[in-house]
């Protein structure tokens, strides 16, 4: 299984469209990823990642309510605790 995860581009670098990279908050982790398959994609824009890869351009809205369930998922995964066996 796969996961892509939206992120917002902070910042672009690069004017060839091979090299083009792009700072992207993913919730407020920043990596830097590569907009190679993006040209169209702008600081400000949403785009679709995965393994350091920048897809698709996605909707803010879209984008929006992804991160929401991934963090609601992250709420679930806390209350549960760690999983691990007690001693």
């Amino acid at each position: 299984m796969c996961l892509a995860v939206p992120g917002q581009i902070l910042a672009v670098a690069g004017d060839e469209p091979l090299a083009r990279t792009g700072r992207v908050s993913f919730a407020g982790v920043i990596k830097d990823v590569s907009l190679a398959y993006v040209p169209e994609a702008q600081v400000g824009d949403y785009v679709i990642v995965h393994v350091g890869v920048a897809l698709q351009t996605v909707d803010a809205a879209e984008a929006e309510k992804t991160l929401d369930y991934l963090r609601q998922m992250e709420e679930l995964v806390g209350s549960e605790g760690s999983g691990a066996p007690e001693a």
